[in-house]
């Protein structure tokens, strides 16, 4: 999730029935003659310049920006609650969406390899958190035997999702006080986050199976998603617990990334715009349409959607695919922001893992503001009760830093490269003084 994707030529991607424009090379000039760049020749018409040399493969800046919005729309969306950003920007779409184009690209090697590598590189972030989420329940009290949810046997058992994410990890709905540091509900908060690891690794282990599928039938493999999604996200068929639940983010997002690998196979590129577009357009106001009608306790919450969902991220991951620019430098005003869209894809799955027990972590911080001499006042009070989320929003990101700086570089150790504390690309002083 966190490397980067080159740019494939069309000459290296299947056609998949679609007619591939042909040029006419041409004549090799006689031998012995040649024009320098800009010569006119004998006729009085200029020589073109040569063609500049193709560009080196690379990150594609533009895959690199989309996640980086996508994992700062994660946060803001934990944080605030807002319906409507579900709609705005989809964000688990999206991150699927590359993370099955890189998975296409890794899969020219051997699949049994690039299953490990991607697992390896998932687990020991995974195992820095558990250790410090578990140490804190069980600090707080909470005895996995003896939960009311998962209680026995089963809730020892079940502790080994926090290893291997095969499924749901136990946890205590309700642990210490209200009025404690954290609130009570603390422990809900840092786990939710999980599912998307368990979504995750179903997708890496079925992708062989998958791109070998789209390959021999692009369509249909494309569409089944949505098909499933139709079946077990509206109530056609249930399946009960924790497995439901599996099978359906498989099927709400799986249309997602199987679009990766139509993106970095070529065809979607290969789809006229307009028709790409208009489609999409069409599923996405069905999708919309959908959830009018079946809107949950939160409104507008495409989370609590399944069939809205699918077909509201689907036709966003289309278009945005459609409009790729494949940059390898951000252009403009972005430029700007190029260390940090750096640093959040080489620590993407660190902010994931960790942002939700940091949004908790800022109210105890803040609290302490209540006892400033300053603070005393009802009118200044009112003031930060008022403006209290604003501060945890800003807060949250200076507390996200220090995370990564201390759990970040566990993601170059699963990596199997060398430790970084802060991989936002700039290059040290000795690098520079070997480019120059």
């Amino acid at each position: 999730m966190t490397h980067g994707y080159t740019t494939g030529t069309p000459e290296s991607t299947p056609s998949y029935g679609f007619p591939q424009q042909r040029t006419a090379e041409p004549a090799p000039a006689p031998r012995g003659v040649t024009d320098p760049p800009g010569v006119p020749d004998a006729q009085g018409a200029q020589a073109p310049d040569p063609a500049p040399a193709p560009k080196k493969p690379g990150r594609d800046r533009y895959l690199d920006l989309l996640r980086s919005i996508a994992l700062v729309r994660v946060v803001v969306y934990h944080l605030f609650g807002w319906a409507w950003l579900t709609v705005l920007f989809p964000s688990m779409g999206v991150m699927f969406a590359l993370a099955g184009s890189l998975m296409a690209r890794s899969l020219n090697r051997p699949a049994a390899g690039v299953v490990k590598s991607r697992v390896r590189r998932l687990l020991p972030p995974l195992w820095a958190f558990s250790v410090v989420a578990l140490t804190l329940m069980f600090a707080g009290g909470w005895n996995p035997v003896k939960d009311p949810d998962n209680g026995g046997t089963w809730g020892l058992i079940k502790l080994v999702d926090y290893v291997i994410p095969f499924g749901a990890p136990p946890f205590p709905w309700h642990i210490g006080s209200k009025s404690g540091l954290l609130e009570d509900t603390w422990a809900v908060q840092a786990a939710g986050p999980l599912w998307y690891l368990r979504a995750y690794l179903v997708f890496v282990v079925a992708s062989p199976l998958l791109l070998r599928a789209f390959r021999r039938f692009p369509w249909p493999t494309v569409c089944a998603p949505l098909m499933l999604t139709a079946i077990v996200g509206t109530g056609v068929v249930t399946i009960p617990g924790e497995t439901g639940n599996a099978v359906t983010d498989f099927a709400v997002y799986g249309g997602c990334w199987v679009l990766g690998f139509a993106h970095h196979d070529g065809l979607l590129a290969r789809i006229p715009r307009y028709v790409a577009v208009s489609v999409s357009a069409l599923l996405m106001a069905f999708g919309l349409w959908w959830a009018s009608g079946h809107l949950g306790p939160d409104g507008w919450d495409l989370n609590d959607i399944p069939l809205a969902q699918a077909l509201w991220s689907f036709g966003f991951v289309v278009i945005l695919l459609q409009y790729s620019p494949s940059w390898q430098e951000l252009p403009g005003r972005l430029a700007r922001w190029d260390k940090l869209v750096t640093l959040s894809n080489n620590r993407a799955v660190t902010i994931y893992l960790w942002h939700n027990m940091l949004i908790m972590a800022t109210v105890p911080i803040i609290d302490q503001a209540y006892n400033l001499p300053f603070m005393q006042s009802d009118r200044a009070v009112a003031a930060l009760d008022t403006t209290y989320m604003i501060w945890m929003f800003f807060l949250v990101w200076p507390l996200i830093g220090l995370t990564v700086l201390a759990f970040g570089w566990i993601e170059d150790i699963a990596a199997k490269r060398g430790p970084r504390l802060w991989p936002n690309g700039a290059k040290r002083g000795g690098d520079r003084r070997k480019a120059a």
